[in-house]
């Protein structure tokens, strides 16, 4: 189902309307089968009253599938692709990299859009003519026109004015820049936000960004490492800066930072050097219960043990950096293409009582929460980790095909959770497995309560 010939055919499909699987029960609906021979994150939207999800099928082409809340009928539509230079593909399949997400966002009007499939990669991207309809979905080749070619990373997101915001790298891991595009709902167009990149790697590294962060002082708050090559011990440097529009930005001192943000005009969180234990992948940004910035990270210490961090800016202009861990292992990663996580860090969130948690989760140590007092940020407790209210026969695999497992994605809307679920082979660094396991399953379930897990 997946060679270069059966690609090819998926070039001219037409974008067409669909009906949905039944219902299997009242809170859950068997939305279509899906691609599994690798993990790729699929989008799930619930805003003003209509859900949305976009996925890869069966036959890994991009899908979408949507409705009006709480019960109106599924429509489901397949957007055509266009060819890809070097790839064996089109636009609107995937091939094996974990790295092509999909992401979807409606603008004011209630347009959707999508954008995804794109790794180093001309830019996908799709928008729907009518608000909240589907059928009208059509292919967008351009944004602006201006450094779309090698786009990755897509994030939708709003300005404090409730513009649509679009980010992405242009370039490759190691030699790329970020690009702020804003959409003009009039116009129906999109333009540049900023007119120089927001971070610029000057041809020798790139940034691997959160994204901008509302803060509760009003401004947008943004962490990120540094990286020199596409292998990821090439981490570097932790940085921060703020911004109260997200065109003028400044250090956690408020001194003004001449864009581009390059390495030298950066505001260091931490210095580590490549090799370090700084990874892309585990960084996040929370604040205390005085909404002062907090990041939290993975590094290596002086033993070369992995340890989890946390960090706060000081009023020398310097950040004061905490381990939080006292770990007796060693995440050693290395090289290109997607890895799996062996140490992931919740967002720092202060608690009813004043101190701070911070979630984590291990390979080799297990889950739980640090607390921390919120003046000196020592941990004053290790406490178990919040129990989910996921069942624990959605994480259970249902395959008999070996060497899957499950993938879950949650999202909070109209006053419920949902969570998606599928199962997949796990990463293998962007390679094809040796075999391919059947479709399977895109279940939606929902819940009358908020579901804890961090993977939202």
């Amino acid at each position: 189902m997946h060679t270069r010939l059966l690609f090819f055919a998926f070039i001219l499909t037409a974008v067409k309307a669909l009906s949905a699987a039944p219902a299997a029960s009242p809170d859950c609906i068997l939305i279509d089968h899906v691609w599994s021979g690798h993990p790729v994150p699929f989008a799930l939207l619930i805003e003003r009253g209509h859900q949305f999800i976009a996925y890869y099928d069966a036959e890994r082409r991009i899908a979408l599938a949507g409705r009006s809340l709480p019960d109106g009928p599924w429509v489901r539509v397949r957007p055509e692709g266009r060819p890809v230079p070097k790839r064996d593909h089109p636009s609107n399949a995937v091939g094996w990299d974990s790295h092509n997400s999909l992401h979807l966002a409606l603008d004011r009007d209630g347009c959707l859009h999508l954008s995804g499939n794109m790794h180093a990669d001309p830019l996908v991207y799709y928008r729907t003519q009518r608000p909240f309809d589907l059928t009208t979905l059509e292919r967008i080749d351009r944004m602006t026109g201006d450094h779309e070619d090698r786009a990755t990373y897509p994030v939708f997101f709003s300005n404090a004015a409730g513009e649509l915001l679009f980010r992405y790298r242009d370039g490759g891991s190691g030699n790329g820049n970020d690009y702020y595009n804003r959409y003009d709902s009039g116009a129906r167009s999109w333009r540049r936000l900023l007119d120089t990149p927001l971070h610029d790697g000057e041809g020798e590294r790139n940034a691997y960004a959160t994204a901008p962060v509302m803060g509760p002082d009003g401004r947008f708050h943004l962490v990120w490492v540094w990286r020199e090559t596409p292998a990821a011990e090439s981490n570097h440097s932790l940085s921060y800066a703020r911004s109260r529009d997200l065109i003028h930005w400044e250090t956690s001192t408020g001194q003004p930072i001449v864009l581009p943000i390059t390495l030298a005009k950066s505001d260091i969180i931490d210095a580590a050097k490549p090799g370090g234990g700084l990874v892309n992948m585990t960084r996040d940004l929370g604040f205390d219960a005085q909404g002062r910035p907090l990041a939290v990270y993975h590094r290596y210490d002086t033993r070369g043990m992995s340890q989890a961090y946390v960090a706060r800016p000081n009023a020398k202009g310097g950040w004061d950096g905490h381990a939080l861990s006292n770990w007796t292992f060693r995440w050693e990663f290395s090289g290109g293409g997607s890895i799996p996580s062996e140490v992931s860090l919740g967002r720092p969130v202060p608690a009813p009582d004043g101190t701070v948690i911070v979630d984590y989760s291990t390979k080799a140590a297990g889950s739980g929460r640090f607390q921390l007092n919120s003046e000196t940020l020592a941990v004053i407790a290790k406490l178990p980790p919040v129990p989910s209210s996921i069942p624990a026969s959605l994480r259970q695999v249902r395959s008999t095909f070996p060497g899957l497992s499950v993938q879950l994605q949650n999202h909070r809307g109209e006053g419920r959770t949902w969570v998606l679920r599928w199962e997949t082979q796990g990463r293998n660094r962007d390679r094809p497995h040796p075999t391919t396991p059947p479709p399977s399953e895109l279940r939606l379930y929902e819940f009358p309560s908020a579901v804890p897990d961090r993977q939202e």
